[in-house]
């Protein structure tokens, strides 16, 4: 995959840069929380004419969303046996 990413990147001029994140780290699900509300409330269905309104919008929703900021309340869910059960199955096929 690396290779693909590196001739993409080669062939639009480095305009463009990856940042990889890590894969089972639990607190990425607390930012991709953020980023959902960040899309449903400001950038879904939005039309933005250059970057600066689109940086505009992005900062507006923080300042907005700051100032009455609660902790997310982030908890492991529950999995059943059932569920465990499944997903071993699942894995075998």
């Amino acid at each position: 995959t690396h290779k693909k990413n590196d001739a993409w990147l080669e062939k639009y001029g480095g305009r463009v840069h990856f940042h990889f994140t890590p894969t089972s780290a639990s607190w990425l699900n607390q930012i991709e929380i953020w980023f959902g509300i960040l899309s449903r409330k400001t950038l879904k269905n939005a039309s933005f004419n250059n970057v600066a309104e689109l940086r505009n919008a992005i900062e507006a929703f923080i300042e907005r969303h700051n100032q009455n900021a609660q902790p997310f309340k982030w908890r492991c869910p529950e999995v059943k046996g059932s569920q465990i059960k499944n997903t071993l199955a699942n894995l075998r096929n």
